[in-house]
């Protein structure tokens, strides 16, 4: 099994360290969304030297473009992408459910390419092979997302989730048995805003012979502590847990951290970057406003990322109001420096207890 080892624990808070093949994370960590094998607009050096510890690939869209056949020929993920580092990939489920076109039966789902047009079908099984074929460290269960927020939608796609689950895990140990290279699986639970329905399949989850836990379907702050309260209070302590795609908003990591998760991921801080929203201390920005045209501070006086460094305000908007591609690179090196160096400082809090000072004034001067 996948060895996690527990530093600190406060209630459901705690710090620790996942052992992975490629190296260990120190937990709580904000993981890279390298969706398609990059990080956008940022090279692996870059992720590197902002701190990062670890990525997450996307199945859905690497099946797609090289193809899995090719990155197992490259050695996998790590050394395809010259990661060299720990490594997640998702199981493409997110994607497909969300194409407008897709075809959802007890076997898998259909659904066509949005690159050529190719019809595809994924499973349970062949999500697993693929994600062997890609090669990461940890990998997620096939889930079906719901089609709604109804809660008809919400339990029946928690409970194909469920079916599909036993089916990954059977396919999981079948390849791990044909494999010298240790990779692991996490399942994923379901169920919405429903409290009820996320207690019954953490309680499902619980029960299967996998080595994490993967929390999906969560989308906004509001509701999310008593969620995850019910779902970690019910998950085996010694196992990890990921956030999917947490990571927008600075609460959402103080919540996550609070609440038992280990590892987030979330493609917003870079996304925004690329739009000129960049995180400061005293909230999120635009740096395309008119007010920073002369402003010849550093953007973040208190952040050693390269950007803030060794550039100022006024010429980061000059980047941006020229459209010249190094706006979204240095911006981007900011936003998920700061994201990641958030999610450290969140775990030096707890190990040395001072978590709650350092939440409290983290978020009284960012959204004040």
């Amino acid at each position: 099994m996948l060895k996690f080892d527990i530093e600190k624990k406060n209630g459901l808070m705690r710090a620790g360290v996942i052992h992975t093949p490629h190296g260990d994370i120190k937990t709580p960590c904000f993981v890279g969304a390298a969706t398609r094998a990059s990080v956008k607009a940022l090279t692996m050096k870059e992720m590197r030297d902002l701190g990062s510890q670890a990525i997450l690939a996307n199945t859905y869209h690497l099946i797609l473009a090289p193809g899995t056949d090719l990155i197992q020929k490259a050695g996998g993920l790590a050394e395809f992408s010259s990661w060299h580092g720990p490594t997640f990939t998702d199981s493409g489920g997110f994607q497909i459910f969300s194409l407008s076109d897709v075809k959802i039966t007890e076997e898998g789902a259909k659904f066509k390419s949005h690159i050529n047009g190719d019809k595809l079908e994924m499973t349970p099984e062949s999500s697993m092979q693929a994600q062997w074929a890609i090669g990461a460290d940890i990998h997620m269960a096939f889930d079906q997302l719901a089609k709604s927020e109804n809660r008809q939608d919400m339990e029946d796609a928690m409970h194909r989730t469920h079916r599909w689950l036993d089916r990954c895990v059977k396919e999981h140990y079948k390849l791990k048995n044909k494999n010298e290279i240790e990779q692991y699986l996490y399942a994923v639970v379901q169920g919405g805003t429903f409290n009820d329905l996320r207690a019954e399949s953490a309680k499902h989850c619980a029960s299967k012979n996998v080595d994490g836990f993967g929390i999906g379907g969560v989308f906004v702050a509001d509701g999310m502590d008593e969620m995850l309260k019910t779902v970690n209070n019910i998950l085996p302590e010694e196992k990890p847990r990921h956030l999917l795609g947490m990571g927008q908003e600075p609460i959402d990591l103080f919540i996550g951290a609070e609440y038992g998760c280990d590892t987030f991921d979330c493609v917003a801080p870079t996304r925004m970057a690329r739009n000129g929203s960049l995180y400061t201390l005293d909230g999120r920005i635009n740096i395309k406003n008119a007010k920073y045209k002369d402003d010849f501070t550093p953007l973040m006086p208190e952040c050693d990322c390269e950007c803030c460094k060794n550039y100022n305000t006024a010429y980061l908007h000059h980047l941006f109001k020229t459209d010249e591609i190094t706006a979204k690179v240095l911006a981007s090196i900011h936003n998920e420096h700061f994201v990641v160096k958030t999610v450290d400082r969140i775990r030096e809090s707890i190990l040395d207890d001072t978590f709650k000072d350092y939440k409290q004034e983290f978020l009284k001067r960012y959204y004040s």
